[in-house]
């Protein structure tokens, strides 16, 4: 009997699996995570849990992964690759041989440049551990300082205020969302953040920073010193490579693999934050994308591939985030747009378009409340998609159907 191991019990690893049963895959199936529980949705760290102190939100429960026939092995880590042998080492000492194996091993936070790791005042989020430890600093009369004015840092931020503590979030570069978020829409979310009582530092250099026994400090280059309750650092991720690079596994800003998710070794393939792709719509650009959809997507794709499809990469990113009542949704990437082009919504809503040199949409970009930007950026996704040509001023003028120019 056919045997498929999945490395990697998150959103991707997960998805995979049961894509696997769902395209009537009747091999063995067995999924291994480090971490003691089932797998579970990531993206409610920085909000849900937070707010609620609820439980993971879970991708499904154990009984359906027992009715799928889905092995599922918690706690338990792999340590080594074998590709010749096409065999796994387990922590635990066992041995799982493979017929195929799929890497979805995921990323983990980026440190603090000289720190060793979280420590009780000092901690990073990832995992719902680190989320259950942050909370008892997320109430009034607590003093949270963020690193870092990403997504991960802004969501932290926002939950923290709703929650009652003070937030003080520090950034190194000019402004917040450098990374893929367009100035315009980055401008109200920090202008939000400060009416709901954030303080944000940017352009601003850390020089160090220290623990106590009740609190942590951020050094700042100019003098100044930010005194905490807790520190968290939101600086980015790291994907995690060292398995597959162990194994001489190709590595490009990630596992490298080609447009069907295939590494550089046979019959293991990688998905989701730990790989790197080409993609079509950007002329072959290799990327990597730290996303819940791209994980998603790219579970029920390697599903496909690893019962020996042919079937390529063809989604396009898209992001989202919730800060108090405003969402941000991307469509596509805009790096390379020569063109933007803004449209005004209702209720202060707004979407800019990024057009390459030859009228290609290339990405989307809107803020709003609620659901407020979500119809018209699913219509860009799929305009990006067709390689749609749009007529700026259509794009423009609110009175234009998306999807009128979608069927053009």
């Amino acid at each position: 009997m056919s045997h498929i191991v999945i490395i990697g019990a998150g959103e991707c690893g997960a998805r995979a699996a049961f894509a696997l049963r769902e395209k009537s895959f009747d091999g063995q199936i067995t999924l291994v995570g480090a971490e003691e529980h089932l797998p579970y949705e990531r993206p409610p760290l920085s909000k849900d849990a937070l707010l609620h102190g609820h439980e993971p939100k879970f991708v499904s429960e154990a009984a359906h992964y027992t009715e799928a026939g889905i092995q599922v092995l918690t706690g338990v880590s792999v340590e080594s690759i074998d590709t010749a042998g096409k065999s796994v080492g387990l922590s635990n000492g066992d041995k799982l041989t493979y017929d195929r194996l799929l890497l979805a091993t995921g990323a983990r936070p980026r440190p603090f440049p000289g720190l060793a790791g979280a420590s009780d005042r000092i901690k990073t989020l990832r995992t719902h551990h680190d989320a259950v430890s942050i909370r008892a600093a997320l109430q009034p009369g607590k003093h949270l300082a963020v690193i870092g004015g990403g997504f991960i840092g802004l969501e932290l931020a926002a939950t923290a205020r709703k929650l009652g503590a003070q937030v003080t979030l520090v950034e190194g570069l000019a402004r917040i969302l450098t990374r893929g978020v367009p100035e315009p829409v980055a401008a109200i979310i920090a202008e939000r953040h400060r009416a709901e009582g954030v303080e944000i530092l940017c352009g601003t250099r850390i020089e160090g920073l220290t623990e106590g026994r009740d609190n942590a400090s951020i050094l700042l280059e100019d003098g100044r010193i930010i005194t905490a309750d807790m520190i968290v650092v939101g600086i980015g991720a790291v994907p995690n490579v060292e398995l597959a690079r162990d194994a001489g596994l190709a590595i490009d800003n990630g596992i490298a693999v080609d447009q069907h998710l295939r590494t550089s070794a046979p019959d293991i393939y990688a998905a989701g934050d730990c790989c790197s792709f080409p993609l079509a719509y950007y002329d072959g650009r290799r990327l990597r994308l730290e996303a819940w959809r791209n994980a998603h997507d790219q579970g029920n794709l390697a599903a496909v591939n690893l019962m020996g499809g042919e079937e390529a990469i063809s989604a396009v990113p898209w992001f989202w985030s919730d800060q108090y009542d405003l969402t941000l949704q991307i469509a596509g990437m805009a790096d390379g747009a020569t063109q933007t082009v803004r449209r005004d919504m209702a209720d202060g809503a707004f979407i800019l378009f990024h057009l390459a040199a030859d009228g290609r949409l290339l990405a989307a970009s809107g803020i709003g409340t609620g659901n407020a930007v979500a119809r018209d950026i699913r219509l860009a996704e799929m305009m990006i998609a067709a390689g749609v040509r749009p007529d700026p001023v259509a794009l423009s003028t609110p009175g234009t159907k998306l999807k009128s120019l979608l069927a053009a």
